[in-house]
């Protein structure tokens, strides 16, 4: 892949997180209140459903194995740490967590594919985590046990998930569309159960929150995760995994427009300093000044 083509294809990778901080706006404006597992359960099951049907295509052999882990991995248990987290961690504290994910990112893939690390892919962490924190760290925050907890799961499960998929690839015999649908069906079926323990489906449910769960399913979901697995096909794992810090920037920028909230200096400065991890994370390598970082050093 041509340096030009790369940047393109970084760029439209790069469309899925940004679509993804809309989520925020929609679950304020057109959801159910009380919901958020409701909700996560409609972005995973009836997508892949749709992308199934689509695509009519089978898993093979071994892949139907692997197919479920990945959407435990990618889909279920991410779903249902994120908004657990989201529910139990005030001031963005879950956003924080989450921006963890590219740091064992780097780990994972050093261990499971020998992809080496340098040092901008550190400071790229320390600049995104740094930018995240600007954006949506509170002063009132309050820690919570479990909230942290469930989110660290959250973002361990998505960047194992991102690691392996890099691993495995995709099975020859499928096209993004059905490599994506299985994947989110396996994750919807995982959520089933957990859903209909904890809240069940929400009464009297009115248009707009029809329009909001149509807009999880065919736009948060199917459009966005199909874009999102297409640059993980294609692209470094510790790349794609640092465009989800573009998600905390859209959700403030949108909030900002669509909700009235406040966007001071000190969240533009966030906003850039995730701008410049992402610039670092895709930065060449310079291997011919003989750095390397212990333990992680490029081969």
């Amino acid at each position: 892949m041509t340096k030009s083509s790369s940047k393109s294809l970084l760029m439209t990778t790069a469309i899925a997180p940004l679509l993804w901080g809309s989520t925020y706006v929609i679950a304020n404006r057109w959801l159910p209140v009380d919901t958020p597992l409701f909700a996560a359960l409609v972005r995973a099951l009836p997508s892949g459903l749709i992308l199934i049907l689509l695509t009519r295509v089978l898993p093979k052999g071994i892949w139907w194995r692997r197919i479920a882990i990945l959407g435990v991995l990618n889909i279920g248990i991410f779903f249902y740490g994120l908004f657990f987290a989201a529910m139990h961690l005030p001031g963005g504290m879950a956003a924080l967590v989450m921006s963890c994910q590219p740091i064992i990112v780097i780990f994972l893939s050093r261990w499971l594919t020998s992809a080496p690390a340098n040092s901008n892919h550190f400071l790229a962490a320390i600049f995104g985590i740094t930018g995240i924190g600007l954006l949506v760290l509170k002063s009132t925050a309050v820690l919570s046990l479990s909230g942290m907890v469930m989110g660290l799961l959250a973002t361990s499960s998505m960047a194992l998930g991102v690691v392996l998929t890099k691993k495995w690839g995709r099975p020859s015999n499928m096209n993004l569309l059905s490599f994506t649908g299985w994947q989110l069906v396996f994750g919807g079926v995982f959520l089933l159960p957990i859903v209909m323990l904890c809240e069940g489906v929400p009464e009297n449910l009115t248009m707009a929150n029809m329009a909001g769960y149509l807009y999880l399913i065919f736009i948060g979901t199917i459009l966005c995760y199909v874009i999102w697995f297409r640059g993980l096909d294609r692209l470094p794992a510790t790349s794609v995994s640092f465009l989800g810090f573009t998600t905390s920037v859209s959700a403030c920028v949108l909030g900002y427009v669509f909700l009235g909230e406040t966007l001071n200096g000190l969240q533009v400065l966030g906003a850039v300093g995730v701008l410049v991890s992402i610039w670092l994370s895709n930065r060449p390598t310079k291997q011919e000044s003989g750095f390397k970082w212990r333990g992680l050093g490029t081969d």
